[in-house]
């Protein structure tokens, strides 16, 4: 599997992503998204509080609104929105963290609520006053992928409502996928309960602007070896600009980081917001 892998592989063809649906691999990621030790999943809940501030008092004027939050993971952002009085919805591809999240609103009595669903898969509702898709979650899809999922979001805003996103830099991108090879051994971790071994690669495709990141995960103990791959598309800001416009968006600003300005322990990230103006509801 290892020695005779295609150099370079071809994007999407040994598949879409990282199960993060399948239930082992779920609830490891859960553990990640809900570690206050780094943002590689998800934020610490000391930013999200700030970020939740800003998108409630800058984009949503200080009113509390109707929010969705595309690929919500635990539901830490609609939390902390739900915090300032919105109202929230949450749709997640993993089953680990759409239990969590609506475990967590139960517990809190929170206005959330929760759907295990593909984003592929649309059906986002209508109506609401912000739709966000944030943490560069765009990016791991195909661009015709992302188109639907743009107008989908489109289509689930009231007229004048607000889509946020929030990608990952072209440069961030494209350096990993310029990266040299690297391994690391864990006891456990992500990919694996048991003790294992990673050898990560990074590819990067000039004519598509697409990341493909393997990681071949070796088990000692069964001498077993799986193998993912991550696709990520790098976005330019013109492209970004066009396709939301395509999707029925305007008045499209652009932002350093989910603060409004430069924050240098977000630098990876971009930030677009504009208005709907081609709504399925009034």
């Amino acid at each position: 599997m290892i020695l005779d892998r295609v150099v370079p592989p071809v994007p999407w063809d040994e598949g879409d992503n990282i199960p993060w649906n399948e239930p082992g691999f779920s609830e490891r990621m859960l553990r990640e998204h809900l570690s206050q030790d780094h943002d590689l999943a998800s934020r610490r809940q000391s930013i999200i509080a700030r970020h939740a501030k800003w998108i409630f008092d800058e984009l949503l004027g200080g009113r509390p609104g109707r929010v969705l939050d595309l690929a919500c993971g635990p539901g830490l952002y609609t939390e902390a929105l739900a915090d300032h009085g919105c109202v929230c919805e949450g749709i997640d591809f993993s089953p680990a963290s759409i239990r969590h999240a609506t475990e967590g609103a139960a517990e809190r009595r929170l206005a959330c609520s929760y759907r295990l669903a593909d984003l592929r898969g649309g059906g986002f509702g209508q109506g609401f006053d912000l739709v966000m898709l944030i943490y560069g979650q765009i990016n791991v899809f195909r661009p015709e992928q992302a188109r639907d999922i743009l107008l989908e979001a489109v289509g689930a805003l009231r007229h004048g409502g607000l889509l946020l996103l929030e990608t990952q830099s072209y440069a961030y991108v494209h350096r990993g996928g310029v990266q040299t090879s690297s391994w690391y051994t864990a006891p456990s971790g992500l990919f694996s309960e048991a003790p294992h071994l990673v050898l990560q690669e990074g590819y990067w495709d000039e004519a598509s602007s697409i990341r493909t990141e393997r990681f071949f995960v070796v088990d000692p103990a069964t001498e077993s070896v799986d193998r993912y791959s991550l696709p990520t598309v790098a976005y330019h800001e013109e492209t970004l600009r066009r396709m939301m416009s395509a999707a029925g968006i305007e008045e499209i600003r652009a932002f350093p980081s989910l603060l409004g300005e430069p924050d240098q322990d977000q630098s990876l990230f971009e930030v677009y917001v504009g208005r709907c103006v081609r709504a399925m509801t009034p």
